[in-house]
């Protein structure tokens, strides 16, 4: 069984059950072992490399029960009741029981023979071939851990041993969540991509970081750990947050060392949910919304939803978004690039939600050859279009820009939105334009950014003030950007605090991929922007989808997580939507 892909088929208890009979210990010391036995020590099994080197020898190994995680991880955890003194080898060691469960508890003095194994970087005792009981005894205080690690392998000196870290931590990684039961933390804050502004590096980023676990190994957990409360309305656990009272046993799994814990962590919501985006001031609003594969042809290769259900929830989520965001003009990106279908499915959905005709749509028909495309939504009542829509038919773009001038119906204003949406990082070609630190397809961007300047220039023919919206698929520091802004393009996101640059996670790292850049005219017109965090630091499991969930159309067999949907913006995306304020001038 590949405990790592699989993550197990045993069944999860209680967190809170199996937490509280982990802190259960004896009170007083009275063990009696074989005196026959040839015992190892646990730390001469570990040694202080990053394998043991007793690796397929058969040993006798003695210690105390700290953590019996049977139930989920198939195994329990052993640590020496006479530790040695060396702080480069761990005096703990996983005991792999498999379904062969044994009747241990915390607090126990157990004998254990078996053979030392490397499992995928775990050292442990599998097969085990006898457990004797010797009694009980106190546990050992745990161990002190502090982050930054002073190396990526620091946590080996620990692994399996009782540790409590000190430092304070922050959720940075909600992706795994729903189905894995797992969180990412980190020290001094969440992770930023070294690349988008915020400084710091991935080596510097690793040894910040910590994975919080469930106590299993099972997919898609019957009762998600960690989340707020369990009311769809509300549930959630944002990254940002933060964490206390982190105490436990240092595991690894899947290329990570994880805390299993033995108390339970303390969350503080640091970061709340907002029910609209900040203020921006001005007198006109235009946002930007990457929309996740807004597709009305369902089930198509992996794009959008799979069925009815589906997209009705998908639809929910996304109107209840672009409402909340209030916006003038919305520039959209990944709309099914099926001619007017898909955007006009999204506007009456729009309009039947306010009541009334509240938005309209810039028609351009299908644009371009790529299954997704942009599209341009606006009020009528507060914006009048000039001219027709502009479509920008350089052969280098991934997807082309379109671009659509309008008026300000009441200050008589004149600006140009051009939505884009450049090639992603993803996708990676073998040679050529290979990731060199900025993600694949860099240089294609560039050029992208390039072609998008000259078109650009031609808008400007119209009026001078143009705002570049979208998701540029590259963050704050990299090429395609500082490219446009070498051109007298302004870079609006960073008007934004550091803290809070960022609309889209990956990895555990925070960065913005969403940007608006306003030419050097329209700069002293803006009055604002905000990055709405309503995507980007919720958890995955709170989609539309309902694959793994228990929903009545999800009929596999790994359909165990709950259901945790409500139509509201939350996780309505993968991106966060950008939001910029204008007070323009009027035009002479």
């Amino acid at each position: 069984m590949n405990r790592n892909v699989l993550k197990g088929s045993f069944m999860l208890l209680g967190l809170t059950a199996l937490l509280s009979a982990c802190g259960t210990t004896a009170p007083v010391s009275t063990y009696t072992c074989p005196a026959d036995a040839t015992v190892t020590a646990i730390a001469a099994v570990q040694g202080s490399g990053e394998a043991s080197p007793l690796v397929g020898q058969t040993v006798t190994v003695r210690g105390v029960v700290t953590l019996d995680t049977q139930p989920g991880l198939s195994g329990f955890y052993l640590q020496d009741v006479r530790p040695d003194a060396d702080n480069k080898t761990s005096d703990a060691v996983f005991v792999f029981t498999g379904t062969a469960s044994k009747d241990v508890k915390v607090g126990d003095v157990v004998q254990v023979t078996g053979t030392v194994k490397e499992f995928n970087g775990l050292t442990e005792i599998d097969p085990v071939t006898a457990v004797t009981a010797c009694g009980k005894t106190m546990l050992p205080l745990a161990t002190t851990v502090t982050f930054p690690l002073t190396s990526p392998t620091a946590l080996e000196a620990v692994e399996g041993m009782l540790v409590r870290v000190a430092t304070p931590m922050t959720v940075t990684d909600t992706f795994t969540l729903g189905r894995f039961g797992e969180l990412g933390l980190s020290s001094g804050g969440r992770l930023f991509v070294p690349t988008n502004g915020q400084g710091g590096s991935r080596e510097s980023n690793r040894l910040r970081t910590l994975r919080l676990d469930d106590l299993s190994s099972r997919q898609n957990p019957a009762t998600i750990p960690y989340l707020s409360d369990a009311d769809p309305q509300t549930a959630t656990r944002r990254a940002g947050d933060t964490v206390s009272n982190l105490e436990g046993v240092i595991h690894y799994a899947n290329s990570a060392y994880k805390l299993q814990p033995t108390k339970t962590p303390i969350f503080t919501p640091t970061n709340p949910r907002t029910a609209a985006p900040k203020e921006v001031g001005g007198t006109l609003k235009v946002a930007g919304a990457n929309v996740l594969n807004y597709f009305t042809t369902l089930g198509s290769a992996g794009r959008g939803a799979s069925n009815p259900t589906e997209f009705a929830r998908q639809k929910a989520k996304i109107v209840a978004e672009l409402r909340a965001l209030n916006a003038d003009v919305i520039t959209l990106m990944e709309v099914e690039n099926n001619g007017e279908t898909a955007l006009d499915n999204l506007v009456a959905a729009l309009n039947t939600a306010a009541g009334k005709t509240e938005f309209a749509s810039v028609k351009t028909g299908k644009v371009g050859t790529d299954a997704i495309r942009m599209a341009i939504i606006y009020r009528p009542e507060r914006v009048e279009t000039v001219g027709s829509a502009q479509i920008d038919t350089n052969a280098v773009h991934s997807r082309p820009p379109v671009a659509q001038t309008f008026r300000d119906r009441s200050g008589k204003g004149i600006f140009t939105v051009v939505a884009n949406h450049f090639k992603s990082k993803g996708s990676c070609p073998t040679s050529g334009d290979v990731d060199r630190g900025q993600g694949c397809w860099n240089l294609q961007r560039v050029e992208q950014a390039k072609a998008l300047l000259d078109f650009a220039g031609r808008l400007k023919a119209i009026d001078p003030d143009v705002l570049l919206m979208g998701d540029l698929n590259a963050y704050g520091e990299e090429d395609p950007i500082k490219t446009i802004e070498a051109a007298g393009f302004e870079s609006l996101n960073k008007r934004i605090p550091a803290e809070d640059r960022y609309s889209y996670q990956f990895n555990g790292e925070f960065g913005y991929l969403d940007h608006a850049l306003s030419s050097s005219t329209l700069s002293a017109q803006v009055t604002g922007i905000t990055e709405w965090h309503i995507n980007s630091d919720e958890p995955v499991v709170l989609d539309y989808n309902i694959e793994f969930k228990k929903h009545p159309e999800c009929t596999a067999t790994n359909c165990t997580s709950p259901d945790l949907y409500a139509p509201t913006p939350y996780r309505s995306s993968d991106h966060d939507p950008v939001l910029v304020g204008l007070k323009l001038t009027a035009d002479q």
